[in-house]
């Protein structure tokens, strides 16, 4: 695992700094294409993460992401959707970055800045990495919901084409909107059916992820996720903390659970100061170069 080069490493002969280098990374297959612009200020537009991120025609990924210099941490990490909007948290992408930092500076510990909030991450000894996510909101007001009710109990429900019913899930935010259904068979679900209807509906004002969750005993859930802007992924960290919190509020849970998802495997503890741990591996695929002046 190799860090990121400087935006314009290696770049000789480039016009006007028209190319930029980019790291293909990604966790538990959560990916990301990684821009690093904390020397010169560039920021994506929303127009070219949506280029970035098109499977077909882009590089593709499902969140891009640009580092840039920060005021109260490390580094600051800016995330974009596939469609271009932005997010304000990503548990697997904190982790990658914080694999890239650590490689680069050849520390083991280290802050990130989100626009959520500054999370702290740790290298463990078996290569993996730890992000301390941060307390779970959990009032009406902070997920957000349209109006108030408990978020235990969410008044909500949805039946997926196949005749299975998602109903009563519990909300929390991790510094983004989930909500997570409780259900005896994750994989019977149609996410891609039903993900964008719940993402969409107008009970969620600035939409929300969608996670079913299939509990496998006090330590242990199936999880499969519908990403808010980015449809079903491999893996999402903050999903699999939202879930963790959300069967420990039921009581289905004592705290701590490995959370096995499509894509591998997230070790998940909800402290009892409040603070959510995440760990797990990261993965680099590839370096490259992206022609600014070709994209949108």
């Amino acid at each position: 695992m190799g860090a990121l080069p400087p935006y314009n490493a290696g770049m000789k002969g480039t016009r006007d700094n028209s190319e930029r280098r980019f790291v293909k990374m990604h966790g538990l297959g959560n990916d990301f294409v990684i821009f690093d612009g904390r020397a010169d200020g560039f920021t994506p537009s929303s127009e070219l993460a949506r280029a970035v991120a098109d499977r077909k025609c882009g590089v593709g990924c499902d969140q891009v992401i640009t580092l840039e210099r920060s005021t109260r941490a490390d580094l600051f990490m800016r995330i974009h959707n596939p469609d271009g909007s932005e997010a304000g948290a990503c548990g697997n992408a904190t982790r990658c970055v914080a694999a890239l930092a650590f490689a680069e500076t050849g520390a083991r510990d280290m802050t990130i800045e989100t626009r959520s909030g500054v999370l702290r991450a740790s290298a463990e000894a078996d290569g993996r990495i730890t992000v301390d996510m941060g307390e779970p909101r959990l009032d009406w007001k902070d997920i957000p919901l349209a109006r108030a009710m408990d978020t235990l109990d969410v008044d909500f429900a949805v039946t997926t084409p196949a005749g299975v019913e998602l109903r009563a899930p519990v909300a929390v935010s991790m510094g983004n909107p989930h909500v997570v259904f409780f259900v005896e068979d994750a994989e019977a679900v149609d996410l891609d059916a039903v993900g964008p209807r719940i993402e969409q509906d107008p009970l969620f004002p600035e939409r929300v992820n969608v996670s079913v969750a299939e509990v496998r005993g006090r330590d242990a859930m199936r999880v499969r996720v519908w990403e808010r802007g980015a449809g079903v992924t491999l893996a999402c960290g903050s999903a699999a903390c939202a879930c963790v919190v959300a069967a420990t509020r039921r009581g289905l849970i004592d705290g701590a659970a490995a959370i096995e998802m499509d894509g591998g495997t997230l070790d998940l503890t909800w402290r009892e100061d409040g603070h959510v741990l995440m760990t797990g591996p990261t993965a680099t695929v590839f370096h490259g170069t992206l022609d600014l002046e070709a994209a949108p």
